[in-house]
């Protein structure tokens, strides 16, 4: 395992993550947690991250029972946002009192003095960004919260909490969380860029696209798209004496030196096998094949942009190296 830094932070990430949303419930169960994580550890892995209604809790009530003596060793992230009381209008959203409360229930359950990342988790259109980020910073100042990131929110919000937060001198977002894989690649229009431009941390749920993606049997659903990608998958994996997971997690890797899968096995046997993409380098015919499986396109102004070249800016513009 290599560690790259977090967003513009010197704080240090290994290249993939550990989800825990499948601990509890009728998820795994603590003696099989404590083997992922013992697992995920002995990898070289320090990034573990929950949230506050995984589960109803359980996720974060199991995690912090685990980590126990070795809790510094993690870069530990969990997230607020969700309901935590459907009867109680604010005991959901991205609004001061939800986050103080959020954050120190979150605290209890994982067992700790602070969050080492703290991700909202969703996008609140009832309350000011202003609101959010300067309630973020004043945990930061408070030392609850090291580093803040955001999740499942449209890029132009990202940017403009990035954007007020560097003008008014508060923590800004280092990481974005968001769904990424060769199904699902809408982050390539504006959220991907937009994370590159500010040197953020992309850390990308669902891979395998909730097992589809994996090759097992009985994954594929009737979808022909799905079950062409799945062929891709196999193809490649053959070539590369690798697995369908392990081809599917690598390509996510090499569009972007941003991105930092989330692993959400729920047991050590699938861990392995994810942990094996690591290993896998993909050659370019490999990524091409693979992203002719998506029939994915930008859209405008992403398509139109790319097109414009010699027309809009001239002949001369051909042979202008970018950044």
């Amino acid at each position: 395992m290599r560690y790259r830094l977090l967003g513009r932070t010197g704080l240090r990430v290994s290249e993939l993550f550990l989800g825990t949303m499948g601990f509890g419930g009728q998820g795994a169960q603590p003696d099989a947690c404590r083997r992922i994580l013992d697992r995920y550890d002995d990898a070289g892995g320090n990034v573990v991250d929950t949230a506050i209604n995984y589960r109803d809790g359980e996720s974060e009530s199991i995690l912090g029972g685990l980590l126990g003596s070795r809790r510094d060793r993690f870069v530990l992230a969990t997230k607020y946002s969700a309901s935590r009381d459907g009867s109680d209008p604010n005991a959901a959203g991205n609004h001061r009192k939800n986050l103080m409360s959020s954050l120190e229930t979150s605290l209890r359950r994982l067992r700790t003095d602070r969050i080492d990342l703290y991700w909202v988790h969703l996008w609140d259109p009832h309350t000011p960004v202003e609101e959010t980020m300067r309630a973020l910073d004043d945990a930061v100042r408070a030392g609850k919260i090291q580093y803040v990131g955001i999740s499942d929110a449209p890029a132009w919000v990202v940017a403009q909490a990035n954007t007020l937060a560097q003008w008014q001198g508060w923590t800004q977002f280092a990481g974005l969380q968001v769904p990424y894989n060769v199904l699902s690649r809408d982050i390539e229009r504006e959220l991907l860029p937009m994370a590159e431009a500010f040197g953020m941390t992309v850390a990308t749920w669902a891979p395998l696209a909730h097992g589809a993606l994996a090759g097992r049997a009985g994954s594929e659903p009737a979808d022909a798209r799905t079950r062409k990608a799945v062929r891709a998958l196999r193809e490649v994996a053959d070539e590369l004496g690798a697995t369908p997971a392990q081809v599917a997690i690598a390509w996510t890797r090499a569009r972007s030196r941003a991105v930092h899968p989330i692993l959400g096995a729920r047991t050590v046997a699938q861990l392995e096998d994810n942990l094996g993409a690591l290993a896998v380098s993909l050659p370019d015919n490999a990524i091409e094949r693979l992203d002719a499986t998506g029939e994915f396109t930008l859209g405008f102004p992403g398509d139109f942009l790319a097109g414009a070249g010699a027309m809009a800016f001239g002949e001369v513009s051909t042979r202008v190296d970018g950044r």
